[in-house]
């Protein structure tokens, strides 16, 4: 039951960017050691070397300019998802939060995304995660209410169909739905797609079942109730997520 007492009734789950059948719902420093510009010998012979440029706390690191500017001036919380590279299914995931001006690392988990890994266009089952950035507003899953501050749907129809490996039994016991082609205030398994189900859609952060998942960032159960008790919508939080080369584009 949604938190403010609404019954949920029977919808067509989408499951990580796919159509689950018996569901309704658903990832240093540097220096030169020459002369000139990389750096230049003293007296006794020493060379002075150049350091890597501080790091910018007005700005989430390795987030190049295009998707910094997505960032809305609101936010207060970012999910940062670092994926190691275009196709590979591992990230990290690492929570900021702004103080005053500046934003500071909070915590940090290993993460997965998609199988296949990243893209820029993602289309339904394409076993790749959506870069971007995208607001996180609702919350839900299998179990209890851990305390989230986002609305949370608690309903067993989030249940992962025991056809699937056991494994996979667990991965949304906790979710909080990706605003990637839904409607924001609504549960996570809501199957309405704005963009037409052909740019995929039921994208989450939930549980992690050790391997990539369909389009899915998933994190350890700690994690997931962490964020949960954590994402404040007054702080209007987003995740960053793609891969590294792309956040840094």
């Amino acid at each position: 039951m949604r938190k403010n007492g609404a019954m949920r009734t029977g919808l067509a789950v989408m499951v990580c960017g796919a159509v689950a059948v018996t569901l309704s719902a658903c990832g240093g420093s540097g220096g030169g050691s020459g002369s000139g510009a990389k750096g230049q010998a003293g007296a006794g012979g020493a060379v002075a070397r150049t350091s890597a440029p501080p790091v910018d706390p007005k700005r989430i690191p390795d987030v190049g300019d295009r998707l910094q500017r997505r960032i809305p001036s609101d936010s207060r919380q970012v999910v940062a998802v670092y994926g190691e590279g275009k196709d590979s299914a591992n990230s990290t995931a690492v929570l900021y939060t702004k103080s005053g001006t500046t934003w500071e690392k909070t915590r940090s988990w290993a993460a997965h995304n998609g199988k296949k890994g990243w893209t820029a266009d993602h289309h339904e089952d394409d076993k790749r995660s959506p870069v971007g950035v995208f607001t996180l507003s609702d919350a839900g899953g299998v179990l209890d209410d851990p305390g989230a501050r986002l609305p949370y749907t608690q309903s067993q129809g989030f249940q992962a169909p025991h056809y699937w490996a056991k494994s996979h039994w667990h991965d949304f016991d906790y979710v909080i739905a990706i605003d990637y082609n839904r409607l924001k205030g609504n549960p996570p398994d809501d199957p309405t797609r704005p963009w037409g189900d052909e740019k995929g859609g039921g994208i989450w952060l939930h549980m992690d079942h050790g391997s990539g998942t369909s389009a899915c960032v998933s994190l350890s159960k700690p994690a997931m109730e962490y964020l949960l008790r954590t994402l404040d919508p007054d702080q209007h939080p987003v995740v960053v997520m793609g891969d590294k080369a792309d956040l840094k584009a």
